[in-house]
């Protein structure tokens, strides 16, 4: 009986350079910012109230669902629709949703830079063409062969 060997690969320095740019991340302005606006927002009552009435509301249609009062909702819900505009209407609010896009808009920014880096280097290490986003693989094809080689 042939014996099956276990490939192991060992990701640490991959891993540890992830760390070292979470860490990077981590102490970027973006999120000292989004740390500011989420202090100011758990510090502020008139925030918080309407964040518990909100809550308060959401449970009420679930109860409201499982009794199967279905008619009932549409009231709450509309409740907690002018709720979620009053609470969108204050300053420290409408920051902290921008902190929150900012650094969303960062993690997709470096997600994408990974994406791409990773994708030029296979494709130029493979005789290919990063303009057209070809691998050398692709130009030996032969004339006339699909993408399936049939």
């Amino acid at each position: 009986m042939e014996e099956k060997k276990e490939r192991t690969v060992d990701y640490s320095p991959i891993i540890d350079q992830a760390k070292e740019l979470a860490a990077l991340i981590a102490g970027s302005e973006e999120v000292e910012r989004f740390k500011q606006a989420e202090e100011k927002i758990s510090g502020n009552g008139r925030v918080q109230g309407l964040i518990a009435k909100i809550k308060q509301k959401q449970k009420q249609i679930v109860k409201l669902e499982h009794n199967r009062r279905y008619d009932e909702i549409p009231a709450l819900e509309r409740e907690i629709d002018a709720l979620q505009d009053e609470l969108d209407s204050i300053p420290i609010v409408l920051e902290f949703k921008q902190t929150q896009q900012d650094i969303n808009e960062l993690l997709q920014m470096v997600t994408s830079v990974i994406a791409n880096k990773v994708s030029e280097s296979i494709i130029v290490s493979t005789g290919g063409d990063p303009l057209y986003n070809e691998t050398g693989y692709a130009k030996a094809k032969p004339e006339g062969m699909g993408g399936c080689g049939c």
